[in-house]
C-alpha cells in the first residue's frame, strides 16, 4: 500500500527548509528512526554532502536521523533497506539520469509500492509521475528515459504559477507550456502550487495545503481543484 507525500516545494516564502511540512512529516514518518535521502537532483552550487546536512538539520527537529544514498557502496541495496525515503529538489533531468545510472529507478518503484513512506519535493515529486516531460527544469543532461516511477497515473508541474513576469512580458505562461505538451501527449497534468502537496495512501490521492491545484487534460478546459479533494479520478 503506497504511503507517499509529493510536495510542490521544500520551502515556502518566509519559512525555513521543510518547516511548513514538519507536522505532516512527523506523522508520515512516525515509524522511522532513520531516513534515506536522495540528493541526486542537486547538480551545482551544493554538494551531495552539503545537501544531506541541510536535510538532516530539518529532520532532527522531529528526531529522525538522515543518511545520504551517496554514502552507500550499493545505492540499490540502500533503497531496499530504507525505513523511509526522501528525494529532494533540484534538476529533474540530473536526478533521473543518476537514478538510472545507479540502477535505482526500478528498485525505488518496487520499494514504494510495498508501503515504505516516501517524501518528494519538486524534482523528487516529478519522478513520482508517469514521465518528467512537464518539469520546469532545463534538460542539462540527457537521461536514458523520460519514464519514471509511475506512483500516480498523471504528471506533475510543481511550482505552478498562473502567470509569469509583468503584464508586458510576452513569453509563454506555465499554462501555455502544458498545452504545448498536450499537443503531443494525452497524460493529464496537475499544476501544484507552492505550499501544496499530494498525500497518496494506497490508491487514494488527496490534495493538501491551503491552495487549489489546476488540472490540465488534453482537449479539455483546465479545472481548479479544491484543497482536500480526492484526486483518484485523474487517469
Amino acid at each position: 500500500m503506497k504511503n507517499i507525500l509529493l510536495a510542490s516545494t521544500s520551502t515556502v516564502y518566509g519559512s525555513g527548509f521543510l518547516d511548513y511540512l514538519l507536522p505532516e512529516l512527523e506523522q508520515h514518518f512516525k515509524d522511522c528512526n532513520t531516513l534515506l535521502f536522495i540528493p541526486y537532483a542537486r547538480s551545482g552550487g551544493m554538494t551531495h554532502e552539503e545537501y544531506t546536512t541541510k536535510v538532516a538539520l530539518a529532520f532532527a527537529k522531529i528526531n529522525i536521523a538522515v543518511k545520504g544514498i551517496h554514502e552507500f557502496e550499493n545505492p540499490a541495496e540502500a533503497v531496499q533497506n530504507a525505513e523511509g525515503i526522501f528525494t529532494g529538489g533540484g534538476n529533474t533531468f540530473v536526478l533521473v539520469s543518476q537514478l538510472y545510472k545507479n540502477q535505482v529507478m526500478d528498485v525505488l518503484a518496487e520499494k514504494l509500492k510495498s508501503g515504505t513512506p516516501y517524501l518528494g519535493t519538486s524534482a523528487g515529486s516529478n519522478i513520482a509521475g508517469l514521465t518528467i516531460q512537464t518539469t520546469n527544469d532545463m534538460p542539462i543532461v540527457y537521461p536514458p528515459s523520460f519514464q519514471t516511477l509511475g506512483m500516480i497515473p498523471f504528471n506533475l508541474n510543481p511550482h505552478f504559477i498562473d502567470s509569469e513576469g509583468p503584464d508586458n512580458h510576452m513569453g509563454e505562461t506555465r499554462e501555455a507550456r502544458i498545452k504545448e505538451f498536450h499537443t503531443f501527449n494525452s497524460i493529464p497534468v496537475l499544476g501544484l502550487r507552492e505550499g501544496s502537496w499530494l498525500a497518496i495512501k494506497g490508491n487514494t490521492i488527496t490534495l493538501k495545503g491551503h491552495l487549489k491545484a489546476r488540472l490540465f487534460r488534453q482537449n479539455q478546459l483546465a479545472e481548479e481543484l479544491e484543497s482536500g479533494a480526492d484526486l483518484s479520478f485523474i487517469k
